[in-house]
Parts: C-alpha cells; sequence; structure tokens
C-alpha cells in the first residue's frame, strides 16, 4: 500500500502526553505520512504545542478542533478525517507513543475492506510520570528495557514483532477489543460507513460501533498484534455517566444490520468552520 496515510491522533489537555506521541512519530522510520490532531476543545497550551511541533516532526502537521462540550471524540475524529488527504487513517490516541516502526508496520498490514485492530502496553502511574516528568524516550526501549520495567507495565508481548502471517485474519468477524488508541482502516471504508457516531457522547463505545457497522458493510478485522503495539500512558478513568446509555446504543446496533452512522462524517459536510481553520484554533 503507497497511498499517504493520514495519521488522526485525539487528544483534550494532555500536551506532555501529546508531545511524547508526536516525539514518537518524528521517529518513525517510513514516511509519506501526515498528521491531524483531533483536539476535543483543548487550550491554548495544545494549539502552542502543535504550532511548535509543526516544523519539528518532519511531515505535515494540523490541528482539527472544536469547543469543548464534554467527551465528543467521535465527532472530532470526523472533522480530523475531512481535515486529512490520506486514502488511510491510522488512528491513535494522543497518550499513546508509538514505536519507531508503527506507521510501516500498519503501511504493510494494510489492505482494503479489511480494519486493522492494534494493541498496547499499560503503564502505571509512577512509570508515565518518569517518563513525562524526565523526557524519556520510551520508544526507543527494546524488549529488555521493557523487561526490566515488568513490575511498573501490565505486559510485555505487544512490544514482540512476529511475523504471523494468515493468523492475522483468524477472527475476521470479531470487535470486541477494537479500540481507537490504535487502530487503521481504509478511507473508502470509513466512507462507506460514514464514519464515526457522534450519537455517542460522553466516554465509551464509540470505537465498538464504528467497528461493528464495519463488520456489518464486510469490512473484516486484521489483527495487529505483534506488530504495531504502542505504550499506553496512564490518565485517570474517565468520566463514565454517558457509558450506560452508549451501551444501549451499541446493543441497538447489534440487534441490527445498519452500516451508516446515525450522524456521521455526512453530517459535517454544511458545517466547514472549524475544519476550514485546522491551523489552529478559531
Amino acid at each position: 500500500m503507497n497511498e499517504l496515510i493520514s495519521v488522526v491522533v485525539s487528544t483534550y489537555e494532555r500536551p506532555d502526553a501529546l508531545a511524547a506521541a508526536l516525539r514518537g512519530l518524528s521517529r518513525e522510520s517510513a514516511r509519506h505520512f501526515e498528521v491531524v490532531i483531533a483536539d476535543d476543545g483543548s487550550g491554548p497550551a495544545t494549539a502552542a504545542l502543535v504550532a511548535q511541533w509543526q516544523s519539528r516532526l518532519g511531515v505535515s502537521l494540523a490541528h482539527a478542533w472544536h469547543r469543548h462540550d464534554g467527551f465528543r471524540a467521535g465527532e472530532i475524529r470526523n472533522r480530523a478525517i475531512v481535515a486529512s488527504s490520506g486514502g488511510y487513517c491510522v488512528f491513535l490516541d494522543g497518550d499513546c507513543i508509538p514505536r519507531a516502526d508503527f506507521i510501516a508496520q500498519h503501511r504493510r498490514l494494510a489492505e482494503l475492506g479489511w480494519f486493522v485492530a492494534g494493541n498496547r502496553i499499560l503503564m502505571s502511574a509512577e512509570l508515565t510520570a518518569e517518563v513525562l516528568g524526565q523526557g524519556i524516550e520510551a520508544e526507543q526501549w527494546n524488549l529488555l528495557a521493557l523487561l526490566k520495567r515488568r513490575d511498573i507495565i501490565n505486559r510485555v508481548l505487544p512490544a514482540l514483532t512476529l511475523p504471523l502471517g494468515p493468523l492475522r485474519k483468524f477472527s475476521p468477524a470479531r470487535w470486541e477489543g477494537a479500540r481507537t488508541c490504535n487502530l487503521a482502516v481504509a478511507r473508502a471504508d470509513l466512507e462507506r460507513v460514514d464514519g464515526f457516531d457522534t450519537s455517542f457522547n460522553g466516554w465509551g463505545l464509540e470505537d465498538s460501533d464504528l467497528a461493528i457497522r464495519l463488520l456489518h458493510a464486510g469490512v473484516r478485522r486484521k489483527d495487529g498484534r505483534f506488530a504495531t503495539g504502542v505504550l499506553h500512558l496512564w490518565h485517570r478513568e474517565a468520566d463514565r455517566s454517558q457509558f450506560a446509555a452508549n451501551r444501549a446504543r451499541l446493543d441497538d446496533l447489534l440487534k441490527s444490520d445498519r452500516t451508516r452512522a446515525l450522524r456521521g462524517l455526512s453530517t459535517l459536510a454544511e458545517d466547514r468552520t472549524v475544519i476550514a481553520t485546522m491551523g489552529g484554533r478559531p
């Protein structure tokens, strides 16, 4: 797959973590990708950080932003998709540090009609504070370095790189565990399902909703484990007050064969105000 890859990095008020994620992307071994920050309403510190990195990243860096009105990760990701140019989209959370072959591995696994679900290593609060406070370049840790920290991370296996071949398509209809902290899908497949459903307000399950609708549309799942693993910085648990409502929406979807978002990419067609100002906050 030789198309331009758009890396959509979601963030909200964590400029220190976002700086670590961008530093990881700056070390990427492969080129021919762009980065769009999907900013769910952060303040000036995040805008300033993005501006600083625009001359340092080595690839195009844009900033899609909207006013903060609760957790609207699906909507801001849609805005970032519209602001992007690539034929293939890789979604990464702004508190996840990618290793130097992250994009190269996703490019190798990319395939129209298949979405790729990667995984992560969860850092403890203690290790996260150390990495961010001391500017430690965790993206350069090898397996041995991770093994030395196995008491303050949840697992080491995602750091392994294994040529699984046909085994990557072993569970093509599984939606569970597909998370947008590390997920990739062709733009054409995203457009088939109208992107993320912005009906999901508040934390939780907007990524599961996308995966299920992709499966309904005939897009299968490919396993990105042992290839694309990222280092996930610790964060406090998000407000889950809307989780029950989001779960009900997901249950309704599971009972249907619906492929299109109830409120998706197409709802942004007449709303260009924030997209047009993607270089910074309006």
